[in-house]
């Protein structure tokens, strides 16, 4: 047995996907022979959140005890370098298998109470490869007898085909980001690009850059999605798009990886919240009991 689980293979024309059972996550996709995300081996954990799903809360919750519907949470440290609970619970955890095609898989999990997060949840994951890429949709329900506060986010890094990103152009098309402190918890403050080193509205090189920032205010097309492009030096092109449930996008280079991994690619994370937000209320999800909530993003690599 491998330690991500159970391997879920599905395919389209010339994409490849891997679906592992532990945390529903994205352990590789191919397109054309080429990586469109930089995944890990079967027989490997994924450093960083690579590929995972962050839920009940995506990015990082400080660990003083919060409160909802009369019921207080308690969560853990488990990123010692900032003294927070980072990405939520269940990238660990081993996920039910409900539905496997050639190009489509779902895979759900019910996340029972617990001192973290003593609310009723389950969430499923349905991974489909079609002519526009790879698509992500997350179903989250409410199972509980009270609201429950609930915030979801994905964590693929996107490859380039150089053996860094030096040289690789990025376009986030965002007005303004979170401002956040020294533990990378917000401040309050939404600040705008435009004039800031952060701004990369416009492509611009990722050279001279460390990023770990949470973008928003996100610039949509027509149809509500807003495309987040990396361009490599060898032209290769991957695009990120998130619909209008994920107005939040964490952009990190990879600075505090190892293993090799130190700037090779960059994680594009859609959230649906900033950090914080099970705290703060910021943009949290309130689902009453029974309720649903659905949201999905694309992943696809194109030639220029």
């Amino acid at each position: 047995m491998l330690p991500s689980g159970e391997q879920i293979a599905i395919a389209h024309g010339d994409q490849r996907a891997v679906i592992a059972e532990v945390g529903a996550t994205l352990r590789t996709f191919v397109q054309g022979g080429v990586s469109v995300v930089e995944g890990f081996a079967g027989d490997e954990l994924p450093d960083g959140a690579r590929g995972q799903i962050l839920y009940p809360w995506p990015n990082r919750l400080s660990t003083e005890p919060w409160s909802f519907s009369g019921r207080t949470a308690l969560p853990s440290i488990d990123d010692h370098s900032t003294g927070t609970a980072i990405h939520g619970l269940v990238r660990w955890r081993p996920f039910q298998i409900d539905q496997v095609n050639q190009n489509r898989c779902v895979l759900s999990l019910v996340l029972h109470p617990s001192p973290e997060y003593p609310f009723l949840s389950e969430i499923a994951v349905a991974y489909h490869l079609g002519s526009l890429g790879l698509t992500v949709t997350a179903t989250v329900t409410n199972r509980d007898d009270v609201p429950i506060p609930v915030g979801v986010g994905f964590h693929p890094y996107l490859a380039v085909t150089t053996s860094t990103i030096e040289g690789t152009e990025l376009e986030v098309p965002a007005s303004a980001f979170v401002a956040s402190g020294e533990r990378l918890l917000p401040t309050g403050e939404i600040l705008p690009v435009r004039g800031h080193a952060l701004d990369f509205s416009i492509a611009k090189t990722v050279n001279g850059h460390e990023l770990n920032v949470t973008y928003t205010e996100l610039i949509r097309d027509d149809t509500g999605l807003a495309t987040v492009k990396l361009r490599d030096r060898n032209g290769g092109l991957v695009e990120l798009q998130v619909d209008r449930t994920f107005p939040y996008i964490q952009v990190y280079t990879g600075e505090d990886l190892g293993h090799g991994r130190r700037r090779t690619s960059v994680a594009v994370e859609p959230m649906t919240c900033p950090p914080e937000a099970l705290r703060s209320g910021k943009d949290v999800i309130v689902l009453e009991p029974g309720q649903h909530w659905a949201g999905s993003w694309r992943l696809r690599r194109r030639e220029l």
